[in-house]
């Protein structure tokens, strides 16, 4: 499926009907259904390798080159049926209508042997096997039987994600993943969020199932385990609450690159639970990515330090939160009460402080050969031990021009006796701000006396 997002301002309500008129200045992209949860695994780092069917449309050609921009290997069977398409029309905070474009047709017989042929070979060379069903045809009875028979022969783990209420085509699975609803949906009534009633009715269930394991997403109740023998119950990780779309979709994610990578089924749904409390968290469908998600385990770990590409998913994600952004950037080998100063300013200035990070050789042409004092590994994780510091990002030249063309701040903040025309990168920022130096404090000057002590 596609994602798509038109964000805009709503200022007035329409003379034709009593709805809101919105004004569209951005739209987006992002794969969607099995594509998302795709695009989750190789965010962690993981290889990830996509079947599924697309229209012979423009949306398709949107879809192939979302999935080759993120490292996803496809194999996209055409069909005479139209690209899903999911449209959101997105307000400030406030997701205003979702707009669905799709058609529904049985899966000729053809297709059928070419999704075969297609999912024996590549589950040959794969670790473990996710069915994504989205009740869309393409997850059949005899497709699901097929892929998890193929995947036995091959000794893979079958994670599944279901949708319909025939859970007969997934036995055999290694584990299935319902959320709420589609567990009280399978059982035949509503189910009250409890400990005691998801025991009850996984207890029923499990027997007839022919899995490994049953992991029952809960929304803000965390996240069960039933092993046949033991319950695992795991509260939610989500400190806010801004948007679930995708949420199911990460934990499978998660799931399946743990249990490919080793871990057992507890430490697996651990991480799932701490990705899911992550990806809540995000605007949009959104990705949750491996140095997230290892801040997370680490509780809130020694290093903010993060990829370029990586920053500009982030930046997107909390420009739709209509964060204010604030850039500066530097050396900092020696971090110092200046240094702590100017950056406790900066921060006051917006929502979320972003460092410019020297590197060594950027350092080295800078400052000499004597320089840096510290590796560029130490100066970010120093930076990161600083409250007032969000995200540290490393940049090779001796400006920060490059960068800034891309992170493009709400205000970039430099310090000293600049005058705002002299400032490298002005032109990226909707405002520049000049802040003093706290007199008496430089990194030069403690190695200087550093010097004189020796």
């Amino acid at each position: 499926m596609l994602d798509k997002y038109l964000y805009g301002q709503v200022e007035r309500i329409s003379p034709e009907a009593p709805v809101p008129v919105v004004l569209v200045s951005k739209e987006s992209y992002t794969p969607g259904g099995a594509g998302n949860v795709a695009n989750n695994i190789v965010s962690l780092k993981a290889n990830c390798r996509l079947i599924g069917l697309i229209g012979n449309d423009e949306n398709a050609g949107v879809l192939k080159k979302l999935l080759s921009s993120n490292g996803i290997e496809y194999n996209l069977l055409e069909w005479d049926m139209p690209t899903i398409t999911k449209t959101r029309v997105v307000s400030g905070n406030q997701q205003l209508i979702r707009l669905d474009f799709e058609k529904s047709s049985e899966i000729s017989e053809n297709l059928k042997e070419k999704l075969k042929e297609q999912i024996a070979k590549w589950i040959e060379t794969s670790s473990i096997v996710v069915i994504s069903d989205y009740g869309k045809n393409i997850c059949s009875y005899e497709i699901c039987q097929f892929t998890i028979k193929q995947a036995s022969k091959s000794k893979k783990s079958v994670i599944v994600d279901p949708k319909k209420t025939d859970w007969q085509r997934y036995r055999g699975a290694t584990v299935i993943t319902p959320n709420l609803k589609e567990l009280g949906d399978f059982y035949g009534r509503r189910l009250e969020n409890d400990d005691k009633v998801i025991e009850s009715v996984a207890k029923k269930i499990y027997p007839h199932l022919g899995i490994s394991y049953l992991v029952v997403t809960r929304s803000e109740k965390g996240m069960t385990v039933y092993d046949g023998k033991e319950f695992y119950h795991f509260p939610t990780e989500a400190k806010e609450v801004y948007d679930v779309s995708g949420a199911g979709d990460t934990v499978v994610a998660t799931l399946s690159v743990a249990l490919a990578s080793g871990f057992d089924i507890k430490e697996a749904a651990l991480l799932a639970n701490k990705a899911a409390g992550i990806v809540v968290g995000k605007a949009g469908t959104s990705p949750v990515y491996y140095h997230e998600l290892l801040k997370e385990v680490e509780n809130e770990s020694f290093t903010k330090l993060v990829s370029l590409d990586e920053l500009l998913v982030i930046l997107d994600d909390l420009r739709k939160k209509n964060k204010k952004i604030v850039f500066t950037n530097g050396c900092f080998d020696i971090i110092h009460r200046g240094h702590v100063t100017y950056l406790r300013e900066a921060k006051k200035l917006g929502d979320v402080l972003i460092i410019g990070l020297n590197s060594d050789e950027s350092v080295k042409r800078l400052k000499g050969n004597a320089r840096p004092i510290n590796s560029v590994e130490d100066r970010a994780n120093v930076l990161s031990a600083l409250e007032v510091v969000d995200y540290v990002v490393v940049f090779e030249e001796d400006t920060p021009y490059e960068l800034l063309s891309k992170v493009r701040p709400d205000i970039l903040v430099k310090g000293g006796d600049y005058k705002e025309e002299e400032v490298v990168g002005r032109e990226f920022a909707h405002q520049t701000v000049i802040l003093p130096f706290v007199a008496g404090y430089s990194t030069t000057n403690i190695i200087k006396k550093m010097g004189g002590l020796s």
